[in-house]
């Protein structure tokens, strides 16, 4: 409707749960054949690899016990001597190939498997050193060489399989989290059929259109909107806010969230794939297969590490060969392939990568590509889109001015006009006289006048609530009482509308778009991280800058076309600063994807946007401090 002049509105920000796998990392990852979960196609096996790799390391361990009591570098290093019995001297050799051929299997498998691609990595590297290792211990065990490296093989086994354990174990929370989620889904759904009669039918019956009953304490099985009743939906699951979230008519409700206290009629909008809840088991189920610019780098290091550990190893042979000493020869060239074996890099980078989009996931950030979340540590300024990000992307009553009446009255005649209008301002009028507990009086005569405003007759009298157009099309002027303060209104950039009564103007009310109650604690959260802050907007400038100041914002750019939004981005990456743009993901999209990280920031189906890197469940521009916070962290 466009009954109320100077009212821009605000388009909602769509779906887009669109977005394709990413290659897992296989091998690379530090699994193999056998524990790679990119290359086996996602997350199923994650629980029975974790199992494995327990089992695997528990045993691993008792046997390396004995290895390095036994051995005789921790005798000369400590001045002790193990039991004597007969035999013992076996022990090192016995147990220590006994690590190597089980729980070792598992690293020779993953190496052979790169030697044949002819694609070397971390598994091949590590594969040489365990060979080495062990070829060089068997062959001192026989008298031939003086290298005992029985306790380095061992544990160096041991420690791989507690890492990958861990690895399996954290890919297995994820893998959890994704079945909770799933979970959260009721089985059946309580549905109005067509002669207006309840049945309980499965979820997967349920179609759009379709009405459903909600009772309290249960679940929602389907996205759609509240057609009758009100309740505080519980979205803890969803956006991980604890508070009860009230919904009425007209809101959109999510599957899977629980009405707390009332029963509601639901119209179901979405179902099965298209919900937000499928949305985002993919985003999470994407971030775990995705590559990490870290591991990425793990592997090329790895690649690399291998060609020169060979070289330096066969370089150290012939060198000491070339001496006349063969048995040092032997020695010193174990030595180096067994020392080049990286396994803090192939532990560490996937291990840390894992657990950080776990604790991601549980906070409600939901990480699509690692790489945005690892390039979150360099951003040095936040873009924020003003309008459904810092603000909430509708009108709230921000002040009011009467003359000859009291505000209260004033307020009650202009939202008894309103009252059967459906535009957001004026459900911004109602919402404010309810919110003070005003009685309304019923209107008659309803008439919404385009381009002006509305007229109805409200106990007995001719009411019209307008903008300036309305004053003009009677004839009417601002009294002189009112003029200061909404002169100030207008300054701020404030639509302004006015209350007219028998034909004089009784008082003039303000609505601007409500700024969310968390975004200038984010603002001073960042700043407080060192981070500029700017806002973007297409609102005028007078309007842009009044939320710039109530929040403190370091930058505003205003009256910026959507189109344009993206050319901003350029000019602050021109300036040298790395940029995160956050937005709900209509108009700020070509944004999102040119800024070093992109944010999308919104709950419900909105979550699934495809030009962002990482996405908040929740609409808490707080949560941009999160993934900062979690980023430096790994």
């Amino acid at each position: 409707m466009d009954d109320h002049a100077g009212h821009d509105e605000h388009g909602g920000h769509g779906a887009q749960a669109g977005h394709g796998a990413q290659a897992g990392h296989g091998a690379q990852a530090g699994h193999g054949a056998q524990g790679g979960h990119g290359a086996q196609g996602g997350q199923g096996a994650q629980g029975g690899h974790a199992a494995v790799f327990r089992r695997k390391f528990w045993l691993s361990l008792a046997l390396t016990v004995p290895v390095v009591l036994y051995s005789h570098m921790l005798m000369q290093l400590t001045g002790s001597t193990a039991p004597g019995f007969p035999g013992a001297h076996l022990v090192a050799p016995v147990f220590g190939t006994a690590v190597f051929l089980y729980g070792g299997r598992v690293f020779l498998a993953g190496g052979w498997a790169e030697a044949r691609s002819r694609r070397p990595g971390m598994m091949l590297l590590i594969s040489m050193g365990l060979v080495v290792a062990f070829g060089g211990s068997l062959v001192t065990t026989l008298g031939l060489l003086d290298v005992d490296l029985w306790p380095e093989l061992s544990t160096l086994v041991t420690i791989m399989l507690l890492g990958h354990w861990l690895e399996m174990r954290a890919l297995g929370q994820a893998e959890g989290a994704l079945a909770a989620l799933a979970a959260l889904l009721p089985d059946e759904g309580e549905r109005f059929g067509a002669n207006g009669e309840l049945e309980t039918v499965p979820v997967a019956e349920l179609v759009p259109g379709d009405v459903v009953l909600v009772r309290p304490g249960g679940r929602v099985p389907a996205d759609g909107r509240i057609v009758e009743g009100a309740a505080e939906l519980d979205e803890s699951m969803i956006t991980g806010e604890s508070a009860p979230v009230p919904k009425g008519p007209g809101d959109r409700v999510v599957a899977g969230t629980v009405s707390a206290d009332s029963s509601i009629r639901v119209r179901v909008e979405a179902v099965g794939e298209d919900t937000a809840l499928a949305g985002i088991q993919r985003l999470i189920a994407d971030a775990q297969a995705s590559r990490s610019r870290a591991q990425a780098l793990a592997d090329r290091a790895a690649a690399l590490l291998f060609y020169v550990a060979t070289v330096s190893g066969l370089a150290t042979f012939v060198a000491w060969w070339a001496l006349g000493d063969l048995n040092a020869a032997f020695v010193r060239a174990v030595t180096v392939l067994v020392i080049a074996c990286p396994h803090a890099l192939g532990l560490a980078i996937p291990l840390v990568i894992s657990i950080s989009t776990s604790v991601a996931a549980r906070a409600g950030i939901l990480v699509k590509d690692r790489l945005a979340l690892e390039r979150m540590r360099i951003v040095d300024a936040v873009l924020f889109d003003k309008t459904g990000t810092l603000t909430k992307g509708r009108h709230a009553l921000s002040g009011l001015a009467a003359t000859g009446i009291s505000e209260d009255d004033m307020l009650a005649l202009a939202a008894s006009a309103e009252a059967e209008s459906e535009h957001p301002v004026a459900k911004a009028v109602v919402e404010a006289a309810r919110n003070r507990s005003l009685e309304l009086t019923p209107a008659g005569s309803f008439r919404a006048i385009t381009g002006r405003g509305v007229e109805a007759s409200v106990g007995g009298a001719e009411v019209g609530v307008g903008g300036p157009a309305l004053l003009q099309e009677r004839g009417l002027s601002e009294p002189a009482e009112l003029a200061p303060v909404v002169s100030a209104w207008k300054q701020r950039g404030a639509p302004v509308l006015y209350v007219v009564r028998h034909g004089a103007v009784v008082g003039a009310l303000a609505l601007e778009d409500e700024t969310r109650p968390e975004s200038r604690a984010s603002v001073d959260e960042l700043h407080r991280l060192g981070i500029r802050v700017v806002m973007i907007t297409g609102d005028a400038r007078q309007v842009a800058e009044a939320v710039a100041a109530e929040l403190r914002v370091d930058e505003v750019v205003a009256e910026v076309l959507p189109e344009d939004k993206e050319r901003a981005v350029a000019d602050l990456q021109r300036r040298g600063l790395r940029v995160a743009m956050v937005g709900d993901g209509v108009n700020d999209a070509p944004a999102l994807a040119r800024a070093d990280v992109g944010v999308a920031i919104g709950a419900g189906t909105d979550v699934a946007i495809e030009s962002a890197g990482v996405v908040l469940a929740s609409s808490d521009p707080r949560g941009v401090v999160g993934v900062i916070r979690l980023s430096r962290a790994s």
